[in-house]
């Protein structure tokens, strides 16, 4: 009996495990190295309104990515709140997601609409973006709930 109860449990435990790993980094676009914003400071490009590459020095893990900073301060301000910083739609193209699919992207192609950061794949397609951002932030954020734990691939 008591080998019964130990295998349900292990069993349990597994599957809780396992699925787990399942949603793991599904919800954020992070690169090989889990490295998410194509390297991108998140602080920056709200303190300076540009796209600053970060630094291996000055990094932050959150959502299962990691994020690079070009300065301490830069970490420091983002670990404090990073939901403030960090990229709606998990770092995957906004336009994209407007459409219900999950795009990569360069990290240059950035805009902060009302305190939340949107990237795109790049300058091309924020373009397009642009001539209707309240319409496609709507759209994105609907889509998102269906999508947000799917694989881009299967979309």
């Amino acid at each position: 009996m008591k080998n019964i109860f130990n295998l349900k449990t292990l069993a349990a435990v597994a599957s809780i495990s396992l699925s787990s790993f399942a949603f793991a980094g599904v919800d954020t676009f992070t690169d090989e190295n889990d490295v998410i914003l194509a390297g991108h400071d998140a602080v920056a490009y709200f303190t300076q309104n540009k796209a600053v590459v970060g630094s291996k020095d000055y990094t932050a893990v959150h959502n299962d990515a990691i994020y690079r900073f070009s300065s301490a301060a830069n970490r420091d301000l983002f670990a404090a709140n990073p939901e403030k910083y960090a990229p709606a739609y998990g770092g995957f193209c906004a336009f994209g997601a407007s459409f219900g699919k999950k795009f990569d992207v360069d990290g240059k192609a950035f805009e902060v609409v009302d305190g939340v950061l949107y990237v795109n794949k790049n300058a091309q397609v924020k373009e397009a973006w642009s001539k209707d951002i309240p319409k496609h932030i709507t759209e994105a954020d609907g889509e998102w709930k269906g999508i947000e734990f799917k694989e881009a691939s299967t979309l």
